[in-house]
């Protein structure tokens, strides 16, 4: 999947048309999650993506996982948009179907791995 697609697959999620608005719910959602997973799987993730996405997921990942819930997670990607929680979190879900669009079912299983299982609703 090319970079212009993955916005336009958030864009269309959100039922937006700002492109920088949707870019930065990709960034602030994906540098969330690389703060969460393994930097190792955060890699392997990366990989699989355009290559503008690969610095907001592999930039704050270190060799640990920071272990927080989805509340947290949420919370920090409201706190980066700097939009209400519940746009935030629309937000995070519309990125991380595109997300679940564009990586392979194995990545993807490997990174839900790494996830509490109050995550799964994110990848659907």
């Amino acid at each position: 999947m090319q970079y212009s697609e993955f916005v336009q697959r958030v864009k269309d999620r959100i039922g937006i048309t700002s492109t920088s608005e949707a870019e930065i719910a990709i960034n602030a959602t994906l540098t969330t999650l690389g703060e969460r997973i393994t930097g190792g799987e955060a890699n392997d993730l990366a990989a699989q993506l355009p290559e503008e996405l690969k610095d907001p997921l592999t930039s704050s990942s270190s060799s640990e996982a920071e272990d927080f819930g989805l509340a947290e997670f949420y919370r920090r990607v409201t706190e980066r948009e700097g939009l209400s929680v519940k746009e935030s979190t629309e937000h995070a879900r519309a990125v991380m179907g595109a997300l679940s669009e564009a990586a392979s079912g194995g990545e993807l299983r490997d990174v839900q791995s790494q996830l509490p299982k109050e995550f799964d609703p994110l990848f659907g």
